[in-house]
C-alpha cells in the first residue's frame, strides 16, 4: 500500500477503534451501574436455608416509587417478628429504566432485613416487552422454588393478550411437579378477574383467565396472589382462594376503607393451611 493509501485509511481505522472503545465502555458502564444482578437467584439461596415449618412471609405489590409508603412498609416488616422473607408482586417502579430502579434498591438496602424475591409487573416491562433490563437485574421472569413441603410458582402474565401457549405449558408443568407437595401457591401481577365487577376490567382477557382458573382448580392450588389493582381483595375464583394485594405505594383506586388502603400481607403456611393476615400501614 502506498503512503497515500495508508494516510487515507488511518482516519477510518481510528474511527472504528474509537467507536469500539465507546461501545465497550458504555456496555461496561451499564453492567457495572446495575443496582443488582440475578437478584431473585441470590435471595432464593438465602430463602432455602430457612426453617420450613411453619413458613411465614410477606406479600406486597405495586410500590411504584412512592417511597414514603414503601419505606414505611419495609420498616414495619422489619418489626414484624417471624417474617422469613418477602415476595413483591411487581410494579416496583414507575418505569423499567435504570434511573427508577436505583432508588428502589436504595430503599431495600436501607430498610429490608429479610430476603425478597419479585414477580415482574407491567411497569417493569413498559416499552421493553422483552424485559431485558428486568432480566439482567432480577433473572428469569418465570421461576419456581420450594421450601419444605410448600411449592411456590412465580409467573409472568403481563402480556395484553394473556400468557401464550409456551407459558401455559410451563405453568402446567410446574403445577404437575407441585402435586407431590402439600401446598401449592401461585404468584403473578395481573389478576384473573377484577373483583370490583361492573365495568371494571383491569385484569386478564376472559379466555386467558378461564384457562388459568381451570388449571388452578384442576391442580388444587391452595392460594393465588396477584396485584395490579391498587387495593386489597380476597375471595375465591371457582373454589380457588385468591388474595389481591397492591397497596405498597401506588395511588389507590378507590376510597372504600375495606379495600383501598396501604398494606402488606403476612402469610403463614402450616401443613396444608394458608393463613393470611392484613397488615395496614401504621400511622
Amino acid at each position: 500500500m502506498s503512503d497515500f493509501g495508508r494516510r487515507r485509511s488511518f482516519p477510518l481505522i481510528l474511527a472504528i477503534l474509537l467507536l469500539f472503545s465507546f461501545w465497550h465502555s458504555a456496555a461496561w458502564a451499564e453492567t457495572t451501574a446495575l443496582p443488582a444482578q440475578d437478584w431473585n437467584l441470590h435471595n432464593l439461596k438465602r430463602i432455602q436455608t430457612l426453617n420450613t415449618e411453619p413458613v411465614t412471609f410477606a406479600v406486597l405489590g405495586d410500590s411504584r416509587g412512592n417511597f414514603p409508603v414503601f419505606d414505611g412498609l419495609l420498616r414495619q416488616m422489619a418489626r414484624d417478628q417471624g417474617l422469613q422473607f418477602a415476595i413483591h408482586l411487581g410494579d416496583m417502579v414507575n418505569k423499567g429504566e435504570l434511573a427508577y430502579y436505583q432508588p428502589f434498591f436504595k430503599s431495600l438496602q436501607q430498610y429490608l432485613t429479610i430476603p425478597m424475591v419479585a414477580v415482574v409487573g407491567n411497569h417493569e416491562l413498559g416499552k421493553d416487552p422483552g424485559g431485558q433490563l428486568y432480566t439482567k437485574i432480577f433473572g428469569p421472569r418465570n421461576y419456581s422454588f420450594h421450601l419444605g413441603n410448600h411449592y411456590f410458582i412465580m409467573f409472568d402474565d403481563n402480556a395484553e393478550s394473556g400468557p401464550n401457549a409456551a407459558q401455559i405449558r410451563w405453568l402446567e408443568g410446574e403445577l404437575q411437579k407441585a402435586q407431590s407437595y402439600q401446598t401449592r401457591l401461585v404468584f403473578f401481577h395481573v389478576p384473573l378477574f377484577d373483583p370490583r365487577g361492573g365495568e371494571h376490567h383491569h385484569c386478564l382477557p376472559p379466555e386467558s383467565a378461564a384457562r388459568l382458573q381451570a388449571l388452578f382448580k384442576q391442580y388444587r392450588v391452595a392460594c393465588v396472589f396477584a396485584g395490579h389493582i391498587h387495593s386489597y381483595f380476597e375471595g375465591k375464583w371457582d373454589g380457588v382462594p385468591y388474595a389481591l394485594t397492591a397497596g405498597a405505594g401506588a395511588k389507590l383506586y378507590g376510597t372504600d376503607p375495606q379495600h383501598f388502603f396501604y398494606h402488606y400481607l403476612r402469610v403463614t403456611l402450616k401443613g396444608d393451611q394458608v393463613r393470611i393476615q392484613v397488615r395496614r400501614l401504621a400511622e
